[in-house]
């Protein structure tokens, strides 16, 4: 998988755990302290004398018949609801955070508020990818510093390009948009050679921004860097597409977790999947807008 958030966890993507061989065959896989699926044979010693219960008679089988369905609520599953909910929040959150910081804090203090907000949102962003149990508290604080993040860094891009941040927030929800609409269409299907093809793109483009910062913080190159020109341009339309493949992905682990009766409280980590791939893609597009836009300027 291209995100970590879902890569590295053991209930979004493949199922690893026990029951695992039976899921890809078909099968439903298991997770520890979850409700087996519905329609999923019950295992030696989880009813009857197995298990220590008393055999039921025909009373308690009527009760059970006339009583209404669980809902995922009362078998504390996540849900398509939980994860848009909490997606919805955080993206909340994080727009009045930004706002916050665009319109109060004073120019003397914007870059050192966007370095504050850059570190300490790659810090708690590592830290969310690799815990194997989400941690609400430690995800709003990510979403407080990538907020400050953006609001400096957006009132900066503003100054060099006007109109860039707002073709940029309604790029990000239209790419989000086209590739819901692909996944759900099924015109684009995660496929392990997608998935493949995805990580190691990624890795190649990661590698390129990496020397690039490099170059730029050493003064070899100025402006953007080897991301300046129509080069730039071209480089900032294959980021778009790396990050819209990226959200498809995210979707279909999303879609995994759901199907597989995931603990409800990895929806946290599904909405902080979501909210990484999405502020990656704000940024590509913003950077992007200013580029084209430094044509007319030159």
């Amino acid at each position: 998988m291209s995100n970590p958030v879902f890569s590295r966890s053991d209930v979004f993507g493949e199922p690893r755990r026990t029951g695992a061989a039976g899921a890809r065959r078909g099968g439903t896989a298991t997770y520890p302290n979850q409700t087996p699926a519905y329609g999923t044979p019950p295992q030696a010693g989880q009813y009857g004398q197995y298990g220590g219960q008393q055999p039921m008679d025909a009373s308690d089988l009527d009760a059970m018949y006339q009583s209404p369905s669980a809902t995922t609520a009362d078998t504390k599953r996540m849900t398509y609801d939980d994860v848009i909910i909490k997606t919805g929040g955080l993206l909340a959150l994080l727009v009045v955070v930004a706002a916050a910081t665009w319109t109060l804090v004073p120019p003397a203090m914007l870059s050192t508020v966007m370095w504050i907000g850059l570190i300490g949102g790659l810090v708690l962003g590592l830290v969310n990818a690799f815990k194997k149990n989400p941690s609400p508290a430690l995800i709003v604080a990510y979403t407080v510093f990538e907020g400050a993040f953006l609001g400096a860094i957006s009132l900066v891009y503003s100054q060099l390009a006007q109109g860039a941040v707002p073709q940029a927030v309604i790029g990000t929800a239209s790419v989000f948009a086209v590739s819901l609409f692909l996944f759900k269409s099924g015109k684009v299907r995660v496929t392990p050679k997608f998935t493949r093809w995805l990580m190691f793109a990624l890795l190649g483009y990661a590698l390129f921004s990496l020397v690039n910062f490099v170059l730029l913080m050493t003064g070899v190159l100025d402006d953007f860097g080897m991301r300046s020109g129509p080069l730039g341009v071209i480089i900032g339309l294959v980021a778009v597409g790396l990050a819209a493949a990226s959200l498809i992905v995210d979707f279909d682990s999303i879609k995994r977790g759901v199907e597989a009766g995931v603990p409800a409280k990895m929806a946290w980590a599904a909405a902080f999947g979501l909210l990484v791939t999405l502020i990656w893609l704000y940024l590509e597009l913003l950077r992007l807008v200013t580029i084209i836009s430094s044509f007319g300027s030159d």
